[in-house]
């Protein structure tokens, strides 16, 4: 179709317990590249599934101009599933062989429909990403998790459908693959949808889709252009809550001196009545109309000041959720020259045969940022620098201030909260600072009790670091194993904020370069065919 769209009309979706989860969404996608954003657990992947039509909605409709293909974030590897399988070729690919083998099923022809060079298009697009080592028949349970990714992707590309719905396609994926990807979306011609925290990919879309407890607000540009305008928005909307507020001040200023003038008219009627030669049924009266009078005057302004405090109140909501973060910096001395760690003729289990062994001197100021391809032994060489795995060989030395945060975060206990887990880290600092501590990095006083297991992937991660940071003594090297996965753009600013505050030696293996950038890092470690290399940055 020349003019690919879908439209949601008035769309609303409850969850099975009856909570409204989107409600009345009106919104119309065409051929524009746009990214959808918001919140972790504001909607997203719904949304993407009620576009795709994998699910109904419970109020309104969605229109779709043709068929949409859905690719969800986890790409599952089931026992006899193939390459052919992932990319969702597999029928047509056995059709393709019953008609060659003489088949002359009217099914068959329509399931090929115009897809006849399918074997050849499939072939070269798995040489053309790096993939050449497999064929539609290689068993998925063979290929990693960025490979099986990587290869629905490419059954996506190769899909006759009018739209693509991408849910965080880049997670799973290392740098190369992550500009493949780019390459790949630049040629799609038709319509596409990517739900996506991945800042590069987010500056190649044409429009931005937030999606907010307002509902869906579209910004008319690429992630720069959408980042301008939500700043310039938190601005305009951090002046209204100002001015509302000081207009409640005012307001509760005038409320407490009409009231002091009133009572002082009261008092005085009080002491005349008594010295005034009246019958008592006029006092009487003269009473009445002034508490009367008093009352209404008191409704009046207890309504003023409502209304004040309703706009403090909408002004508060147009503010974004997130706090300032502010770090309490750790206690302890960073010295630029201190050694936390030291790797002297480490051979690394797992790691490709390049890239096996390696020498490496961490110091207290540095800052580290590892990278290199899906395999090639990052998240190995972090657990062999934080002990929790032996090298085959060679010496491994560490500060015993060293704490490691792996991409499901093991080092939290799911069933306590995190103020009980801080508090366990820390018996020397009073309850209370450390409570405002965990509220200074947004972890409130409610979110600070609940079992660590209920709270969103980025109040995780921040109370993971809040137990590290925190500790006595505090962590005096930081290693973090691509922490920005599966966050929202607010945490992973968030989180941007606390590593750059944060004093002591910091190494972290990411794939995303903007947050990589955003680091100040002093050095890059990287991975390649020739081994281990070091620069700085």
């Amino acid at each position: 179709m020349t003019h690919p769209f879908l439209a949601l009309d008035s769309a609303s979706f409850d969850l099975p317990d009856g909570t409204t989860l989107l409600s009345s969404l009106t919104e119309q996608f065409d051929s524009q590249h746009t990214a959808l954003v918001g919140r972790n657990g504001i909607g997203k992947s719904v949304l993407a599934r009620l576009l795709t039509g994998e699910l109904q909605p419970t109020a309104g409709r969605c229109i779709r101009s043709g068929p949409v293909f859905y690719l969800p974030q986890q790409v599952d590897r089931l026992p006899g599933e193939t390459v052919a399988s992932l990319a969702r070729v597999k029928p047509i690919l056995e059709a393709l062989a019953r008609i060659d083998a003489g088949s002359v099923d009217p099914q068959d022809f329509d399931l090929v429909a115009d897809q006849w060079d399918l074997r050849a298009r499939l072939k070269h697009a798995l040489e053309q990403a790096g993939l050449g080592h497999l064929d539609a028949a290689t068993p998925a349970q063979q290929l990693s998790g960025g490979e099986a990714m990587r290869v629905a992707l490419l059954g996506a590309m190769l899909s006759s459908a009018d739209f693509l719905i991408l849910d965080e396609p880049t997670n799973h994926l290392d740098g190369r693959s992550r500009q493949a990807l780019s390459e790949q979306l630049r040629q799609w011609k038709r319509g596409l949808i990517v739900v996506s925290h991945d800042r590069a990919l987010l500056e190649q879309m044409e429009r931005i889709v937030e999606l907010s407890s307002h509902g869906l607000r579209s910004y008319g540009g690429n992630y720069s252009f959408y980042a301008a305008a939500r700043a310039a928005e938190q601005d305009s909307a951090q002046r209204d809550l100002d001015h509302a507020r000081q207009a409640l001040q005012r307001e509760e200023r005038a409320v407490r001196e009409q009231r002091e003038r009133q009572q002082r008219r009261q008092a005085q009627g009080a002491r005349d009545g008594k010295t005034a030669n009246q019958a008592k049924i006029l006092l009487g009266r003269q009473k009445e109309r002034s508490e009367n009078s008093g009352g209404r005057l008191q409704q009046r302004l207890e309504e003023t000041r409502q209304q004040h405090r309703e706009q403090v109140r909408s002004a508060a909501e147009q503010l974004r959720e997130d706090a300032t973060i502010r770090l309490q910096g750790p206690q302890f001395s960073a010295a630029a020259q201190r050694r936390v760690a030291q790797l002297e003729d480490v051979e690394l289990p797992f790691a490709p045969p390049a890239l096996r062994r390696i020498d490496l001197v961490i110091t207290g100021q540095q800052r580290i940022g590892i990278t290199g391809p899906n395999g090639s032994g990052k998240s190995t060489l972090l657990k062999v620098i934080a002990g929790e795995i032996a090298p085959l060989a060679g010496r491994v030395s560490r500060d015993p201030a060293c704490a490691w945060l792996d991409q499901r975060l093991a080092t939290l206990d799911p069933e306590r909260s995190a103020i009980e887990q801080l508090l366990a880290a820390n018996r020397t600092v009073a309850p209370e600072r450390l409570r405002t501590y965990l509220a200074q990095i947004g972890l409130d006083a409610r979110k600070g009790a609940l079992p660590t297991s209920l709270l969103s992937g980025g109040e995780r991660l921040k109370a993971a670091l809040a137990c590290a940071l925190y500790a006595d003594p505090p962590a005096r090297l930081l290693l973090l194993d691509e922490p920005g996965n599966h966050l929202d753009l607010a945490s992973v600013e968030a989180l941007e904020v606390m590593l750059a505050q944060y004093a002591g030696a910091l190494v972290v293996v990411s794939h995303d370069e903007v947050f990589l950038e955003r680091l100040n890092l002093t050095h890059r470690l990287m991975a390649g065919e020739g081994g281990w290399r070091l620069e700085a940055s």
